[in-house]
């Protein structure tokens, strides 16, 4: 649950510095990275399981 806080703590922070800056290009890049860290994140967990498929 304290991961849970942090992440939203975060991204809360990365939204206030780009509508302070009018930095709009930050947040599709950080949209894109938090999917490619759940995608990572769910790839390893399910790897083990595809292998004894096969």
């Amino acid at each position: 649950m304290r991961f849970l806080k942090y992440l939203g703590r975060m991204l809360k922070e990365f939204g206030e510095f780009a509508w302070h800056n009018k930095a709009w290009w930050i947040l599709p890049m950080v949209v894109l990275l938090l999917l490619l860290a759940l995608l990572i994140a769910t790839g390893t967990s399910v790897a083990p399981f595809i292998y004894t498929l096969f």
